[in-house]
């Protein structure tokens, strides 16, 4: 019989390959037992009266070792890793034996007075075939039948006992049902074994997954550390200063780097949520038609001022094919924005000399690429594959450069869930260029003139009486501050109760409230308190917002609020026409 020495790992605990490794651990047993069973052969058969034939079967047994080393030897390459070839090479190896085994009873029949001595020696070999046979079944049910085939037939056809002919097949058909027994067992725990495999594998999965989330989340807390230390420190000082804590009042510029600490905190912030969002599978993006060469030269302009102070040359080039506003990238508006934003705001940061060119072309009809080149640092190869890994920052370019580490990984992410793909090409002391590129229907015409806004909508140009409902201190502040940047007048209310009292004696244009209850509250007033548009404050929470909009909400704003997003949801409430959709907020307003 052949057999391999141990099943390939890529094979699996399958029932195939677990019956050939058993064979592998029956081999040094069927070695003894053919060197117990051959000198008691060789000795009865000495005395046949053709003993001459005796060099025959040696030369089959020559033949049958030799198929079988060549069979082991076969077994070790790489080729042998296909399971059905193996399983070929098994069978054609028993039938080997089986085929000498049926020369050893073709030599008995003719043995003259020893006949049945050897006819049932050669049976004997036979069942020793029909047991190492027996761990795979398909080598069972062809090898075995065929090795005792042999032996049977001499025994019945060559006008011997009857008797011990009839023993002969009744020990034979005991021991193939005892070896289909056993393989029935076999099987059964081949399945558990194979079962086992399957969940040791999904320990180990979890248990790398577990790990893999440690190792992230220890990156995030090692990587945000400093660069939200240094932020709120410095926020810190210049509040300590405005509340009269310092020798004197902080300056504009002193304010104006708190307020650039905060939104690159804010930034990395944000950037950090998405990046766990997106590796949690919980990002998701909404692709409609996106006129990329106005979100490039709008994001040209956004980053002019930081590239004129380092005296770079900050460019846009569209193809012809593009120029005339026909097609438009299908896209999230908002993530390729973000996306395009990460990669310019790169290029510009570190960047020291030289030039940032947006390069907006069709490398084929469906395909829109936008590529954003510098003449930075540079990067290795070895240096690039770290820079898309996240939470690793290249020590040699981003030094005294504040980030996470995670810009370039999450466009990466983004660009491959819109249906896009962002390709990465640098070179030391050149450059680097960083090229998106996203779904194109050229069928979409872009540019087409907006209808005229509703005229209520005007209304929320003029200075409003805005009552606002807010009981977290910090959070009533930041609204009150971007409603006076609005230009409107603000009436603040810390619960629900001040704020009915007041819009029933207040002449209001607005109420800014916090709660379904307080909503529902002022909805239950009469006359034209009743009648006052509510903008609803939410966390995006669908729920919450279902529940607000129930109440009476005209509007939803959700929290963090900003001016862009206040103003969409005043001109939202105040518009009659216009019913009250998904909250406003700032990555809807980008």
């Amino acid at each position: 019989m052949a057999a391999t020495k141990s099943p390939d790992p890529g094979l699996g605990l399958t029932a195939d390959a677990q019956g050939m490794s058993v064979q592998t651990a029956l081999l040094p047993y069927a070695l003894l037992a053919f060197g117990v069973c051959l000198p008691i052969f060789v000795w009865v058969a000495s005395h046949a009266a053709n003993v001459a034939w005796m060099s025959l079967s040696f030369a089959a047994f020559a033949v049958g070792w030799g198929v079988f080393y060549a069979a082991v030897n076969w077994l070790k390459t790489p080729a042998a890793t296909d399971l059905r070839r193996r399983a070929q090479v098994h069978v054609i190896s028993g039938l080997v034996w089986a085929l000498a085994i049926a020369q050893l009873a073709l030599f008995a029949h003719f043995a003259g007075p020893v006949r049945e001595t050897l006819l049932l020696l050669t049976l004997g070999a036979a069942m020793i075939c029909v047991v190492f046979a027996t761990p795979w079944l398909p080598s069972l049910l062809i090898v075995a039948p065929v090795a005792i085939a042999g032996p049977l037939v001499a025994l019945f056809v060559g006008g011997g006992n009857p008797a011990m002919a009839r023993l002969a097949l009744a020990a034979a058909a005991l021991g193939l049902a005892l070896a289909l027994l056993v393989n029935r067992i076999l099987r059964s725990q081949f399945a558990l074994a194979a079962e086992r495999e399957v969940l040791i594998a999904e320990r180990v999965e979890q248990a790398e997954a577990a790990r893999r989330l440690a190792r992230s989340k220890s990156d995030l807390v090692s990587t945000l550390s400093d660069e939200i230390r240094n932020g709120l420190t410095g926020v810190a000082h210049v509040l300590a200063s405005a509340v009269g804590r310092g020798r004197a009042a902080p300056s504009r510029q002193q304010i104006s780097a708190a307020l650039d600490a905060v939104n690159d905190l804010l930034a990395v912030l944000e950037t950090t949520v998405d990046a766990e969002s997106a590796e949690a599978g919980r990002l998701t993006v909404e692709p409609q038609p996106v006129d990329l060469t106005a979100v490039a030269r709008d994001l040209i302009l956004l980053h002019r001022p930081a590239a004129a102070a380092k005296g770079l040359e900050l460019a846009v080039h569209v193809d012809a094919a593009l120029a005339d506003g026909g097609g438009a990238a299908i896209a999230d508006p908002a993530r390729v924005r973000q996306v395009l934003a990460a990669l310019i705001g790169n290029a510009v940061k570190f960047t020291v000399r030289g030039r940032v060119e947006v390069r907006l072309s069709l490398p084929a009809r469906d395909r829109i690429a936008a590529a954003v080149a510098d003449t930075g640092p540079g990067l290795t190869d070895p240096e690039l594959a770290s820079a898309l890994r996240p939470f690793e920052r290249v020590a040699r370019t981003s030094a005294g450069a504040g980030g996470a580490g995670l810009g370039l990984p999450l466009a990466t992410q983004l660009a491959r869930l819109m249906g896009g793909d962002l390709r990465a090409e640098s070179a030391p002391g050149v450059g680097s260029c960083f090229t998106l590129e996203l779904p194109f229907d050229p069928a979409v015409r872009m540019g087409a003139a907006e209808p005229p806004p509703p005229p209520a909508l005007e209304r929320a140009g003029r200075r409003l009486r805005i009552l606002t409902v807010e009981t977290d201190t910090l959070a009533a502040a930041m609204l009150r501050a971007s409603l006076e940047q609005l230009g409107h007048q603000v009436v603040h209310a810390a619960d629900g109760s001040r704020a009915v009292d007041l819009a029933r004696i207040c002449d209001l244009d607005l109420v800014v409230a916090d709660g379904a209850d307080t909503i529902a509250a002022l909805r239950g007033l009469t006359g034209a308190a009743a009648r006052t548009p509510v903008v609803a404050l939410t966390t995006g929470d669908a729920g919450e917002c279902q529940a607000a909009l129930a109440a009476g909400a005209d509007a939803l704003l959700r929290r963090p609020v900003a001016v862009t997003a206040a103003a969409r949801a005043i001109a939202e409430a105040l518009s009659t026409g216009l019913p009250a959709k998904a909250p406003a907020n700032d990555r809807s307003a980008a």
